[in-house]
């Protein structure tokens, strides 16, 4: 979770003026606001969250000791291939994520078929990657999700309508399960270079190279 910190200074002479921070992750907002506690001129103090929502210190913490042996701060790669001769889609998805104070990797790929077009396959692939959460017990978090789809970005960060039926139906399960689980989705469209784990197990896929691999990440 992500938010900006807000303050009251009392100066010396009883002068007060306020201060708001940058954007930071709450572990950090955490330690810093322990830091301004300690010089003895902080009135008040709150951390405001990306929905506008307000925390105490206390509360602060408290969701932080909470989520460190939860998997946060998660990003998430996707990828689809459609195959036209054959009708078959291999989708790819790769989750980095912390737990426990460690970082880790998953990387998860599929076949499927019955799919109509390389559009369909990066839903279908997103739709996998949304899966993978769930079933990593992710809920209530924000978790950024990047794509090289420009249709898929655009569709859900709601730049674009969708337009196309199947795609809306993709669109809406994906949607319907975010809320379901409680996660606040960013979106970020990157370059294919960017995407080239997801791609490759995508590729993979096509082939009939199943993976699902966990790793550690030093």
């Amino acid at each position: 979770m992500k938010g900006k910190l807000e303050w009251i200074y009392k100066s010396s002479k009883a002068l007060e003026t306020t201060f708001r921070s940058d954007e930071m992750e709450a572990v950090q907002a955490v330690m810093i606001a322990e830091d301004l506690k300690r010089t003895g001129r902080l009135k008040a103090v709150t951390f405001i969250d990306q929905v506008g929502t307000s925390w105490t210190v206390k509360e602060l913490q408290s969701y932080v000791k909470e989520i460190e042996t939860e998997p946060h701060n998660i990003t998430v790669y996707f990828d689809g291939g459609f195959d036209v001769s054959s009708k078959t889609a291999g989708l790819g998805c790769v989750i980095y994520y912390e737990q426990n104070g460690k970082s880790y990797r998953l990387r998860r790929n599929a076949l499927v078929s019955e799919l109509v077009s390389n559009n369909e396959a990066e839903y279908a692939a997103l739709h996998l990657a949304v899966q993978e959460l769930e079933f990593l017990n992710v809920h209530h978090l924000p978790v950024m999700f990047k794509g090289d789809s420009r249709v898929v970005i655009n569709h859900l960060s709601e730049e674009w309508p969708v337009i196309e039926q199947h795609l809306y139906s993709w669109a809406d399960r994906i949607v319907g399960k975010l809320k379901a689980l409680g996660i606040r989705p960013e979106y970020e469209l990157v370059a294919r270079k960017a995407n080239m784990e997801a791609d490759r197990l995508a590729a993979q896929a096509l082939k009939g190279i199943d993976i699902m691999a966990l790793s550690e990440r030093e």
